[in-house]
């Protein structure tokens, strides 16, 4: 009795698996069209953007401002601007000495939020409120904190009646507020004052930080801490003391870069070593905050430059080149193809313009929702992920006509061929996966938008091999002109190569 065929199945496999690619193209479609994506972003080469100059603060600790701690500011600034996403941004040192300066280039319109987030010292203090009224100046009463206070000395009670924090001006910070002393400060608001004892939690104890929120508050934003040893110490001494303390002086300040973000009433000792700080945060602000929190804070205090737009530094002669070098390539990969393996060649064809369809879509997605950003570098490894993709369709279609040259039918070939060329298609996509992994990790600048760019075209050519080529093959064995050997169709006894020009026959087991 003959076994049943088990290519008979195919057919129906192919067909889902069309539809599975139909689904993805169409979950990106709508995904794109949700977030109203309607281009690629442009790199800072290729569009342009915002440079700012970053000055370190003089003061009288001047001795702070070595190279050293310039070149720890510009990878703490670095490792800031890549947590929003691949934004191809350049941050740089400049000068010598102590006349050196970090610049800062941002592509495209986002550069305003990135210069604002980098600039933060991210000093951030836990002290305890000494005495907090509103942010108006009141010189004439110097009552508002109560002497006997330890720290708190007639001088820095006329500052704290003289201070007015509806001011720009005092509610800049100064991200250089000496740990070891009791100071003045502002809310970030301006709507309270305070003066606040000497810092016993410092943001280097900060082990970890999250932005997260609160829907039983309105969806209220706030950034979660967790401290280290030190740290939990610190928090469960400080938090233990002030409890059963009068107001003001049973509330912590959270303080950041010299203002106060929050100023929570402690009804109870927290020994956790987790803390939360809340200040009607938007979304971006928390995660912002968080970001700044989580890298560490700078080792210097900076003061904003000379911010200016950026013309880009290639332009559209550069990009345009670059698109007809990756045009030329993609043709000439057609031509062979069609030429080669003829009605066969059309399903590179078709693979080709999906892969390309589905690697624009996730351009326009990934834009929107991690900054993804194409520069000439992202170009050139999308031209070198055809030649990957290329390299796919070749090794199947030679294995099938292997398969046929061993006296297998063309429907038999094109499930043999499959079983065998998988393997070499999954090496050879992960030796490029794994290459362009190592160099986004260990690279910075435009190579890391280089390796970006070839590992996700590489995964899309893995979708498209399985989801699309392969599929459309088996579909097409079940065509008179295909599995008839038609001499256009590319699987002819002379294209295959078979030494008789007799049709194949099936010598299935």
């Amino acid at each position: 009795m003959s076994t049943p065929n088990k290519t008979v199945k195919s057919p129906a496999r192919s067909g889902r698996a069309l539809v599975l690619l139909a689904i993805m193209l169409l979950g990106l479609i709508a995904t794109a069209f949700v977030q109203g994506a309607s281009s690629v972003r442009l790199g800072l080469d290729l569009r342009g953007g915002t440079s700012v100059t970053l000055l370190p603060r003089a003061s009288n600790d001047a001795d702070k401002i070595t190279p050293q701690a310039i070149d720890e500011a510009v990878s703490i600034i670095r490792q800031r601007v890549d947590s929003l996403g691949v934004a191809e941004s350049e941050v740089t040192a400049q000068g010598s000495g102590t006349n050196r300066q970090i610049v800062i280039s941002v592509p495209g319109d986002s550069g305003r939020r990135v210069v604002d987030l980098v600039g933060q010292t991210a000093e951030l203090r836990f002290r305890q409120v000494l005495a907090e009224t509103a942010g108006v100046a009141n010189p004439t009463d110097t009552s508002t904190a109560a002497t006997p206070v330890a720290g708190v000395t007639e001088e820095l009670n006329n500052r704290f009646a003289a201070l007015d924090c509806t001011i720009a001006a005092n509610r800049e910070g100064t991200g250089a507020d000496a740990p070891a002393e009791t100071i003045v400060a502002c809310s970030r608001d301006g709507g309270a004052k305070y003066i606040l004892g000497p810092a016993e939690v410092l943001g280097t104890q900060v082990s970890s930080a999250e932005a997260g929120y609160d829907p039983t508050q309105g969806l209220a934003w706030y950034v979660s801490l967790s401290f280290n040893g030190e740290g939990t110490r610190a928090f469960g001494a400080i938090t233990t003391r002030v409890t059963s303390l009068p107001s003001p002086l049973n509330q912590v300040a959270i303080v950041l870069d010299g203002l106060v973000v929050s100023a929570p009433r402690i009804n109870e000792p927290i020994p956790s070593g987790n803390a939360q700080i809340t200040g009607s945060f938007t979304q971006v602000e928390a995660q912002d905050l968080a970001n700044v929190l989580k890298y560490g804070a700078l080792p210097l205090a900076f003061d904003r430059g000379e911010v200016q737009q950026v013309s880009p530094t290639l332009g559209a002669d550069q990009l345009n080149a670059g698109l007809l070098a990756g045009a030329l390539g993609l043709g000439l990969v057609v031509i062979y193809s069609l030429l080669y393996y003829r009605g066969l060649g059309f399903v590179t064809v078709g693979s080709l313009a999906v892969a390309a369809g589905m690697v624009y879509l996730l351009f326009l997605v990934l834009g929107e929702t991690v900054g993804f950003t194409l520069t000439l570098a992202g170009i050139a490894g999308a031209i070198v992920a055809i030649g990957v993709t290329a390299d796919s369709f070749i090794v199947y279609f030679e294995r099938i006509r292997d398969e046929m040259r061993e006296g297998r039918s063309l429907r038999s070939a094109v499930e043999a061929g499959w079983a065998k060329a998988r393997h070499t298609i999954i090496v050879a996509d992960m030796v490029s996966l794994i290459a362009a992994v190592l160099l986004y990790f260990f690279a910075v600048g435009g190579v890391r938008g280089f390796a970006f760019t070839l590992g996700l075209t590489t995964i899309v050519d893995l979708i498209i091999v399985f989801f699309f080529t392969k599929p459309m093959v088996s579909l097409l064995a079940g065509w008179k002109f295909f599995s008839s050997g038609h001499p256009l169709s590319g699987l002819s006894p002379k294209s295959v190569g078979m030494k008789s020009t007799k049709p194949a026959t099936s010598l299935e087991a």
